[in-house]
């Protein structure tokens, strides 16, 4: 091939994408990757240079973790000079958890790292991962005209649309569109022909190496409120040995009850060093806490401001920015700072 062929490496995790019925049991089982090429033929006619890599065995997204997070990174890492970009093939369940937790793990990326999937296994007759795969290589594959990447970010490429990883979220088991960004725009959508939002797309610094980072302190845990939830819930929760970050989904734009045994409790939990994040249970829409009296109570209380982070960044944010050692402080500071296009900080 001439050396300006771009050439873009598959990552297999597992999915159902890469899934075949058993003709006997009916049971999805994954199968070899090396039979891709059966189901989606169109790859050959690609101007593009593929190469694959697996997991072996392949996961179950439910099954996914840190552990094969840096797996991934160390894949990446290891073939970053030699392709131009990364498409993962991932189960929906998990998927923009990995890709949240991946875009903070790949810093200075500045080639795209697409991870895609399916509804339907691809050896099915209506299924979706055909087109989710080919789209997915040709945006990882594809360059400005000076050589540069056209999305050099992580990105989730689902049913048409190519959304920044850190800002989805899966929002339907059974639909073909089973993932959203509510609260920032796709970068690119594909019909006829694929449409960039190049003033929507974040651009590392080009002339900085990839850094990949691999740690991760998992003793983070999600809490969400609801109107008669217990004191002898919160404060078991917030007593669990070895806690040190809490993601609280409170109600409308960063709401929660007023009642003193709360706010004491949140207070109690912030003195003893637990980092608390205020995010809205709503879809879209960001917190602001200034706004109403249960918010600024929350303020009072060392509560600190989410914005408009979904659930799967929150967390994964607060795992990796634990995972380095950094002091309560600084995580606090980063936590309110918008490091790789995951927040709107114009939301307060």
């Amino acid at each position: 091939m001439a050396a300006s062929t771009p050439s873009v490496l598959l990552i297999y995790t597992g999915g159902t994408i890469g899934m075949i019925e058993n003709p006997e049991t009916g049971a999805l089982e994954n199968f070899d990757f090396e039979r891709l090429l059966k189901y989606v033929p169109e790859l050959k006619r690609f101007n593009c240079h593929l190469s694959a890599e697996q997991f072996d065995p392949p996961i179950d997204s439910s099954d996914m973790e840190p552990r094969y997070w840096a797996k991934l990174v160390e894949i990446i890492s290891a073939n970053y000079d030699r392709v131009d970009g990364f498409v993962i093939l991932h189960g929906t369940d998990t998927m923009a958890y990995t890709a949240s937790a991946l875009s903070f793990m790949l810093e200075n990326l500045s080639k795209p790292v697409i991870l895609t999937g399916s509804q339907l296994p691809i050896g099915m007759l209506r299924t979706d991962g055909k087109e989710n795969l080919i789209t997915s290589i040709e945006i990882a594959a594809a360059k400005n005209p000076d050589g540069t990447a056209i999305v050099p970010e992580v990105c989730i490429f689902f049913e048409n649309h190519l959304m920044r990883g850190n800002r989805t979220t899966k929002i339907n088991a059974e639909n073909f569109n089973a993932f959203r960004s509510f609260n920032y725009p796709p970068l690119a959508r594909a019909g006829i022909h694929l449409k960039y939002e190049p003033s929507r797309i974040r651009h590392s610094d080009a002339t900085k190496p990839l850094k990949p980072h691999y740690l991760f302190d998992t003793n983070v845990v999600i809490l969400t409120l609801f109107p008669g939830i217990q004191e002898s819930i919160i404060s078991s929760l917030l007593h669990v040995p070895g806690l040190k970050a809490v993601v609280l989904k409170t109600f409308g734009s960063g709401n929660a009850p007023q009642k003193p045994w709360f706010i004491k409790q949140l207070k109690d939990a912030t003195d003893r060093g637990i980092i608390l994040v205020n995010i809205t249970q709503c879809s879209s829409g960001a917190v602001e806490m200034e706004r109403y009296e249960t918010g600024i109570q929350l303020l009072q209380a060392g509560v600190i401001s989410g914005y408009d982070s979904t659930p799967e960044c929150a967390v994964t944010k607060l795992m990796f920015l634990l995972g380095h050692g950094l002091s309560n402080q600084e995580i606090r500071e980063k936590m309110n700072s918008c490091l790789i296009g995951e927040i709107t900080k114009t939301a307060l």
